[in-house]
């Protein structure tokens, strides 16, 4: 079992599973901010006491019947269940079902409407470098995705000295070659502690926003600081949710 709580927002009518694990070992990982790690190898997020069985997250999801059920990390594809609670979601409870952030390690998921992918780099020896996986993994499954008909959205963490413009374009033009209707979202690198790079300054935001807008039609960007993405509900009230199950 991975998935450890669900949230649900009454305004907007989505519930959220929330996986615990991944299978990537960014050290720039977000997640690194709540749980206070540093940039040592391994997930960021210490393992949660007790895991939600099948029944209870079936059990939940009944009471509320959201309309949209997303999955979330860590990553969401190493849930052992996620197969069965994503036809659960769109066969029993005929809810929109969404991986809201993967990064594209696994997508071929039955009955799932759509995916955001999370693209770490364009070029293989970086790609490895972050990651400890291929760089094929993900952009073919992408491809394959969107083929199938999946609807995709795309985002990277954009970190002048690492990953930059010369990164960022090299994914672009892989996007655009396909559709360049597909959203893309740059999130401004958040500074994790125990880490070198820097948070991108605003003309450097502006100079990557630029870019991949001359690529494709949906870009948007986020540039918080520590401080915006510890308390994220401030800003967006979409992240005003109350827990339903699990702690």
């Amino acid at each position: 079992m991975a998935f450890y709580r669900i949230t649900w927002n009454e305004k907007y009518d989505f519930a959220t599973l929330h996986n615990w694990g991944c299978t990537f070992r960014c050290p720039y990982c977000s997640y690194k901010l709540r749980s206070g790690a540093d940039g040592r190898p391994g997930f960021a997020e210490p393992k949660p006491a007790q895991f939600l069985t099948v029944d209870e997250q079936k059990e939940c999801l009944r009471r509320i019947r959201p309309g949209k059920i997303y999955f979330m990390g860590g990553e969401p594809t190493v849930a052992k269940e996620l197969d069965e609670m994503v036809a659960f979601a769109k066969l029993e409870l005929g809810s929109e079902t969404r991986l809201g952030h993967t990064n594209g390690s696994r997508l071929a998921v039955p009955h799932l409407d759509s995916a955001n992918v999370g693209f770490k780099a364009w070029s293989e020896d970086l790609h490895w470098q972050i990651t400890g996986r291929p760089k094929s993994l993900i952009y073919d499954n992408f491809s394959r995705a969107f083929d199938s008909g999946m609807q995709l959205a795309a985002n990277m963490v954009f970190i002048p000295g690492l990953v930059g413009l010369d990164e960022m374009e090299g994914l672009l033009r892989y996007l655009s070659s396909m559709d360049r209707g597909i959203p893309f979202h740059i999130d401004g690198y958040i500074p994790i502690p125990g880490q070198p790079w820097q948070r991108p300054t605003d003309d450097e935001m502006a100079a990557a926003y630029q870019l991949a807008a001359s690529y494709l039609d949906q870009v948007k960007f986020s540039h918080l600081t520590q401080q915006q993405a510890l308390d994220l509900s401030a800003r967006d009230d979409r992240f005003k949710v109350q827990i339903v199950a699990g702690v």
